[in-house]
């Protein structure tokens, strides 16, 4: 991994991903957690805890190596990303449902995801060989997280029309940084289809159970179809970015960096199949 594409390009595109969050949310979007605390503490509760026990599983079920493991792991724990939103918007999820969700767990993660990569690494690594999480690199990738969020916040609250007009081009970005920086990790390695063979198909799984779980739990726990569709988003689509930028800065592993990585490219087709099911699903209970 060449070092300016890791210290340049991979911030730069999380900047611009948490920066286009930041512009679709607004202090309310925290203050809304109180007025429907029930799907909240359902979807955050299925995100936090239950997924990383999935990926748990699965990397016993597949015998990951040690080092993809703790990057399936880093994956599980990381937040739901601004894609969620989108997708949900495209499917008729619930938007405000999912822009607060990932608000929340945005924050949430600060805790969270350091002692889920410090137990990972306890139980998958060899303590001999001093791979752990250095706390001043870690809150470096939370200022290229939190700082961006908080400036599309204050566009959005002093300039709410030029925050809309922003919007749209801002997610495209997005969309098309995240895929050069997930890209770019995968072919900088020599030994790309081997970690593709080895990665792709426990992330694939993984993200067809985060979806379906996401979708399923809250429907079965008594919520709507459109907040269902936006816990599937919300739970099955996380931050690959923040993942990457974690193994990669924080971690300083390309190897533990591929399942986030293969996990970014995959998620989109999968996202898009989970949309068609769930709304076909929706107009059948309709009917």
């Amino acid at each position: 991994m060449e070092s300016s594409f890791v210290s340049v390009g991979l911030p730069v595109a999380l900047a611009v991903v948490m920066f286009g969050l930041g512009l679709s949310l607004s202090v309310a979007d925290f203050r809304r957690v109180v007025a429907t605390p029930r799907a909240t503490v359902i979807i955050l509760g299925c995100q936090m805890l239950l997924l990383p026990a999935v990926a748990f599983g699965l990397a016993i079920v597949f015998d990951l190596e040690p080092l993809l493991a703790v990057g399936l792991m880093t994956l599980a724990a990381s937040p739901g990303g601004s894609m969620a939103s989108l997708m949900s918007h495209l499917f008729r999820g619930d938007v405000a449902l999912n822009i607060t969700l990932t608000a929340v767990n945005s924050v949430l993660a600060l805790i969270t995801l350091p002692i889920v990569v410090n137990l990972s690494l306890a139980y998958f690594t060899d303590a001999s060989d001093n791979i752990g999480a250095q706390p001043g690199k870690l809150l470096q990738v939370f200022a290229v997280v939190l700082i961006p969020v908080a400036l599309g916040m204050l566009v959005r609250a002093r300039a709410e029309g030029v925050a809309t007009r922003a919007d749209r081009p801002v997610r495209i970005a997005s969309v098309v940084l995240v895929v050069v920086v997930l890209l770019g990790t995968l072919l900088s390695e020599d030994r790309v289809m081997d970690f593709l063979v080895k990665a792709g198909a426990v992330t694939s799984v993984f993200c067809v159970v985060s979806l379906g779980l996401g979708y399923l739990i809250p429907r079965l726990a008594g919520l709507g179809q459109a907040q269902s569709i936006a816990g599937g988003f919300e739970i099955g689509l996380h931050n690959a970015t923040l993942a990457l930028a974690v193994t990669l800065t924080v971690l300083d592993s390309t190897e533990m960096s591929v399942a986030p990585a293969v996990y970014g490219i995959a998620m989109f087709p999968l996202a898009g199949a989970f949309g068609v099911v769930v709304s076909r699903l929706g107009r059948v209970g309709a009917r």
